[in-house]
């Protein structure tokens, strides 16, 4: 049986620092907060928007300024996310090659659920996915296990067989809590040897890598 894969979006299908940084920069530029380097925001990045946010604007942040925020990031990042996003070099060639070959595909993010569907959707248009599942309120997001088992549930297997594909400590620590296999990506906004002290035991450098384990 084909093992079913479940891929991170952000630093692993697609790379959207930029947009990110761009969005959450010009948010705080508007609140009278300093902004970071891109490289700051990409170790900001991976728990979700509000905790982006709040490593962002500092503990000083209180809730209601966090709660502005996140608005103001979220009205800024709908109509410019796509002038800071691409699919990384050999996506869409490891996508249509995994199509072709008959697995069964999902995507779990905690980017926020409207977000992760139209991104997706718009970068990956001839690709079949059986979920696409983003960050939902009321529903806990990575490395809780519940949106993977989901997933599991959707593709109609157990979730030894499926497989987490992504580039942070959080995607290795959700295929833990899911029972499920890890493959982590090298490309991302994790490096090899920080996913390696996270316990990965399979890191691929490019995606043809994966065609390559798979087969």
């Amino acid at each position: 049986m084909k093992p079913c894969l479940i891929f991170d979006l952000d630093g692993t299908l697609v790379d959207s620092l930029p947009g990110i940084a761009a969005s959450l920069n010009r948010t705080l530029t508007a609140h009278g907060l300093p902004g970071h380097s891109h490289a700051a925001i990409g170790s900001f990045v991976g728990n979700g928007l509000r905790t982006l946010v709040q490593r962002a604007a500092g503990a000083s942040a209180d809730a209601a300024s966090i709660d502005s925020l996140v608005a103001l990031f979220k009205k800024d990042y709908e109509l410019s996310w796509s002038e800071g996003t691409r699919a990384y070099p050999g996506i869409h060639k490891m996508l249509d090659w995994l199509r072709k070959d008959g697995f069964q595909m999902a995507v779990l993010s905690n980017k926020i659920h409207d977000f992760t569907l139209t991104m997706t959707r718009s970068m990956f248009p001839n690709i079949h996915f059986v979920a696409i599942l983003g960050q939902r309120d009321g529903f806990p997001h990575k490395p809780d296990p519940a949106g993977a088992l989901q997933i599991a549930n959707a593709f109609g297997t157990a979730p030894a067989n499926c497989v987490m594909i992504g580039d942070s400590m959080v995607d290795l620590q959700t295929a833990a809590n899911a029972g499920m296999q890890a493959i982590a990506v090298a490309w991302g906004y994790s490096n090899r040897a920080r996913l390696l002290a996270a316990g990965a035991t399979r890191v691929i450098e490019n995606p043809s890598d994966l065609a390559a384990l798979l087969s």
